[in-house]
């Protein structure tokens, strides 16, 4: 039987989900765990759920603030069996455990690291960010033109079409130019066959050729020069590299509940009507400040002054042991 974990978090009409058919599956912040959940109230290895004969058994690996299967609270290294169906609550994260016939999700790494970017958007969307990627064309006639990449499996066109994402003014662009799209932490871009080529960087893009966009390159269409900014993945660095969030008593998250039909959801009613249930809120990402500004090469009046001093000092000393050799 394969293990499927459905992350309630959010407000998606189909919750994200990712099916495993191995021994053991992690969850936590850190970047090495199989199921990844983007909230500072996770410890970065926080529970793990393993094969144990024909069960499932879940483990808290010591985390912050603790694991959950229903309202109880789990010992450290304490196994619980699982049944199918069970929430179970990682930080203020709650999940959805499914033991059934099912094929593993090709690709787990990639599908659970577009998952926890897709929390992460939603999560600065809700705060008013920026919930995608941001090109921009910051040289040629667009200039000043953007482009949010805030679907992650969503093929955007650049061109002169004016039904493109990205509708360019430029001749030298075909009206179909190139697409961009994201797989995981990643920028895509591929050329669309179009007259005058796509350059990514120092390489031309061969017709229908797809490559990865590295952050910080520039993609030239036409007489356009375009870059991007990703705050998503910049966010979810962030909330990797972050210490854990102790949560209060009180800042414990009541089970994701469905409004129609109603569920007991008293402390009696068994853990296993997930099916029923809709979802928890987002997934919190700290509010980040802007960025401190880069310090302009020169000198201040502050490296100034320090520097007069030291001169100081050094002069005074050395004239201290001209007048020791000059008394002797």
């Amino acid at each position: 039987m394969a293990l499927t974990i459905v992350i309630r978090s959010g407000d998606a009409k189909s919750p994200p989900k990712v099916t495993f058919d191995s021994p053991r599956v992690v969850v936590g912040r850190g970047e090495g765990c199989e199921v990844r959940l983007p909230d500072p109230s996770v410890s970065h290895r926080h529970a793990s759920i393993r094969q144990r004969g024909t069960d499932y058994i879940v483990l808290d690996e010591g985390s912050t603030n603790g694991t959950f299967v229903g309202p109880v609270r789990l010992s450290p290294q304490a196994p619980r069996v699982l049944k199918s169906g069970d929430l179970i609550r990682i930080g203020r994260i709650w999940l959805e455990v499914l033991i059934e016939q099912a094929l593993p999700t090709q690709n787990g790494a990639m599908a659970t690291r577009e998952i926890a970017l897709g929390l992460v958007a939603e999560a600065l969307a809700a705060q008013g960010e920026a919930g995608g990627a941001v090109v921009s064309v910051i040289a040629g006639p667009d200039a000043g033109k953007q482009l949010i990449i805030a679907e992650l499996t969503r093929h955007y066109v650049l061109g002169r079409a004016a039904d493109a994402d990205l509708s360019l003014e430029d001749e030298d662009a075909s009206r179909r130019h190139a697409e961009i799209y994201r797989r995981g932490d990643q920028i895509w871009v591929r050329d669309l066959g179009s007259k005058n080529g796509s350059q990514l960087g120092d390489v031309t893009l061969r017709r229908d050729e797809s490559r990865a966009w590295p952050l910080g390159a520039t993609l030239r269409i036409g007489a356009n020069d375009l870059r991007y900014q990703d705050p998503i993945a910049e966010a979810l660095a962030e909330l990797e590299q972050a210490a854990d969030e102790h949560m209060a008593e009180e800042d414990s998250v009541d089970p994701p509940i469905a409004e129609d039909p109603p569920v007991d959801v008293s402390p009696s009613a068994p853990a296993s009507v997930a099916s029923q249930r809709g979802g928890a809120p987002v997934v919190a990402v700290p509010k980040r400040g802007p960025r401190p500004a880069r310090r302009k090469p020169g000198w201040s009046s502050t490296d100034l002054m320090v520097a007069f001093v030291a001169i100081a000092v050094l002069t005074v000393s050395i004239l201290g042991i001209i007048w020791l050799f000059r008394g002797d």
